[in-house]
């Protein structure tokens, strides 16, 4: 630096000398200088950068969506097994020991065949003995019958022997109808699924003893939302895929639609039946049943505008200033990337799709593209 100095200095006399003018001078000795710091690898100041002012706040860019009102078709599997719509449970109405069940499970019975027969010798017994008593009765009756016209008898005794023959007649019909119990027929032709008693067995009154099924009547029952019940009807057709009965799919119909939900899980109970049934479907098999439905005029937005928190589902809508409100809503059924919207909105407002990150509510936003 004292080098610097010094031959700043004495160039400067030689100049001074030389008659150069002052404004020349400075020049030259800033020139001079400039390259002194450069040679001897000194930087020269630089002037401070102007001050700047407020720096102006950029926009939230979002991308928009437009509620629509839309038509959906709506797709749901459902899953439930299948069980045979006509089933009997064959009970003992007489107690007594088991002579004759001659069928096991899985043979087929026909309609008015005899599945269950009871021994009825006792009943038997006592249905003689009913018997003979009204027998002797109608012969007391008309003998006093008799008698009364020609004023020998009172009228009384009349009475209570035609009371006694009444007695009579109700007692062997009850026997009778007992009798009937110890043989029980099929109801309907079917197949046996469940024999819980053998002949010799002593089988106390109202036992179960037997079951039968019509496998021709599979139907099988699912729980279904009460989003999508509104949308279905009785007759209305469905397919059914039985998991055992490999990839198939077998056509169906919605046989019954149970008046009563589940208050907790909000779910209601549709019966389905298949028409015709398969040949190798079975009680209890896995099925796996697809409703098909179309629901018009429902309120859809892209599924991306559905935001969820620990309050619930919400989404944000624009007003005209576009300022962005949390919107709460409900939502219903989703297909593909669209989502139903069954509460909080009224169709045509636009909501926020992209651009959630830093955005609050009553934010003011810059649209810059709307979502198909």
């Amino acid at each position: 630096m004292l080098r610097l100095g010094i031959a700043a200095l004495g160039a400067t006399q030689l100049l001074w000398i030389a008659g150069c003018s002052r404004e020349g001078l400075d020049l030259t000795f800033g020139r001079l200088a400039d390259a002194a710091r450069t040679a001897f690898g000194v930087e020269a100041e630089r002037p401070a950068p102007p001050a700047e002012g407020p720096r102006a706040k950029r926009p939230h860019l979002v991308t928009v969506a437009q509620v629509k009102l839309d038509r959906l078709r709506l797709t749901t599997v459902h899953t439930g097994s299948l069980r045979a719509r006509r089933t009997v449970r064959i009970f003992n109405q007489e107690e007594g020991r088991i002579v004759a069940l001659p069928r096991f499970e899985g043979d087929a019975v026909a309609e008015g065949e005899t599945v269950l027969e009871i021994d009825s010798a006792l009943l038997r017994s006592q249905l003689a003995k009913a018997v003979a008593i009204r027998k002797e009765g109608q012969i007391t009756v008309k003998r006093l019958q008799r008698l009364r016209s020609s004023n020998v008898v009172p009228e009384d005794e009349l009475l209570r022997a035609e009371t006694a023959l009444e007695v009579a007649n109700a007692e062997e019909a009850m026997l009778r109808t007992r009798l009937g119990y110890t043989e029980v027929k099929a109801p309907f032709s079917g197949i046996v699924t469940e024999r819980l008693a053998e002949p010799g067995d002593i089988a106390p009154r109202h036992s179960h003893l037997l079951t039968i099924i019509d496998p021709s009547t599979m139907v099988t029952d699912l729980e279904v939302s009460e989003l999508l019940l509104p949308h279905l009807v009785v007759g209305g057709a469905v397919q059914v895929r039985i998991d055992a009965l490999g990839d198939r799919e077998f056509a169906g119909r919605i046989a019954r639609i149970y008046p009563e939900l589940n208050p907790r899980t909000r779910q209601g109970r549709v019966e389905v039946e298949l028409t015709p049934v398969p040949e190798q479907a079975q009680a209890g098999q896995f099925a796996r049943v697809t409703f098909s439905v179309d629901a018009s005029g429902r309120k859809v937005i892209p599924f991306a505008a559905l935001r969820r928190d620990r309050d619930g589902e919400f989404v944000f809508r624009l007003d005209r200033d576009s300022r962005a409100h949390r919107t709460a809503v409900r939502s219903g059924h989703r297909l593909a990337d669209r989502v139903e919207v069954l509460e909080g909105l009224a169709g045509g407002e636009q909501v926020v799709v992209r651009g959630f990150l830093g955005l609050n509510d009553g934010m003011t936003v810059e649209p810059v593209g709307e979502a198909g």
